[in-house]
């Protein structure tokens, strides 16, 4: 194992948080990971073999299913593997891999291949399978040692697996239909819009629906996570706290940003921002345009290179808010609090920059 080291040389990399490292390879030259678990158990493949890296034994090669090639995809807390193999004949199957049974065909569901999507804390495997030949037909798959693969669809259409949650339940899309979500006591439920890809164990689903980043609930149903000013954004996965990550373009430049969705009930607000108590908030970097804040409270919150234009701030409390490299053109500021506000290359209401304004907005709201 190499371990990079920065340097205090000006040749080198500069000091960083993280220790490159590198895991080798199963004696050719390429190797990639996919995924690593809270021990730092890692998975992946290296020279078409599935791979399991540990601290302390290093890259194991983990086998086939009697072929040539194997890829591991995932693997959960207990080291449990997942992935794609090879068989004798050419054709692909799903496995499971432990330290005790060693890689486990998966089967299909009467086709000639199949592949996982994601394996969670109690050995279940979810995934999709051919119904036949190379060009037919796909179902989303649920596997467990017990039960062995089951059809989550029998009678429906195409369906692929995209992801698990801890309670069994896989989300996915389809075709036709879209996203979609199933659970061992409800069954299939079609979300609608195009695709989901990522499920918290709280049974929120994310996803995109006309070229939207989506997050879809049984209370709620599918809202609509909006963009960064452009018409497209993509979720790709969240945390158990319901923030959601992904991308969108950016308004303009058709460039691409990443992007963390934030649910306001994480900061405390209930439906609205309108008159939510937002004292001390850390917002950099906020997509607020046309929002509406009239009289939330934002005493002291952070809102460095906010997007503001066209907000709605009546009333508004920004007594000692940083809006530093903030945009608030076209803003409504009619009565709001802006004593001690920090105002550092804040485009104004007005237009104008704060900086051509002797370092302040204060009349030019």
């Amino acid at each position: 194992i190499t371990i990079l080291l920065a340097t205090h040389a000006t040749a080198y990399a500069a000091e960083g948080p993280f220790i490159p490292i590198d895991l080798g390879t199963l004696g050719g030259s390429q190797s990639s990971a996919s995924d690593v678990n809270t021990s730092g158990q890692v998975v992946g493949a290296s020279n078409g073999r599935a791979f399991l890296w540990t601290q302390a034994g290093g890259m194991i090669d983990l086998g086939t299913l009697g072929g040539s090639y194997s890829a591991a995809r995932a693997l959960n807390a207990n080291g449990q593997v997942v992935g794609g193999s090879s068989l004798s004949d050419g054709a692909g199957h799903a496995f499971s891999w432990t330290p005790a049974s060693g890689m486990v065909d998966l089967g299909t569901l009467g086709g000639w291949a199949s592949k996982v999507a994601a394996v969670n804390a109690n050995g279940q495997v979810a995934g999709s399978s051919a119904l036949g030949g190379p060009y037919s037909q796909t179902h989303a798959f649920l596997w467990t040692p017990a039960a062995g693969m089951i059809d989550l669809d029998p009678l429906g259409g195409f369906r692929q697996a995209a992801a698990m949650n801890a309670n069994g339940q896989v989300v996915g899309w389809s075709r036709p239909g879209g996203a979609f979500s199933w659970t061992p006591d409800g069954g299939m439920i079609d979300l609608g819009g195009d695709v989901a890809v990522a499920v918290n164990d709280s049974g929120q689903v994310v996803g995109v629906s006309n070229r939207r980043a989506f997050s879809w609930t049984q209370a709620g149903g599918m809202i609509d996570l909006g963009t960064l000013g452009d018409s497209y954004s993509e979720a790709k996965a969240l945390n158990a706290n319901g923030q959601v990550v992904g991308w969108s373009f950016s308004f303009g430049d058709f460039t691409s940003r990443a992007v963390l969705w934030q649910p306001i009930a994480n900061l405390g607000c209930n439906a609205t921002l309108a008159g939510c108590n937002l004292k001390g908030a850390n917002l950099a970097g906020a997509y607020l345009k046309d929002r509406d804040l009239s009289d939330a409270n934002l005493t002291g919150a952070n809102l460095t290179n906010a997007n503001l234009a066209a907000a709605n701030l009546t009333d508004t409390n920004l007594k000692e808010a940083n809006l530093t490299n903030a945009n608030l053109a076209g803003a409504n500021v009619n009565g709001a609090n802006v004593k001690d506000v920090i105002w550092s290359n804040t485009i104004c209401p007005d237009g104008t920059n704060s900086d051509a304004n002797g370092g302040t907005c204060v009349k030019h709201l």
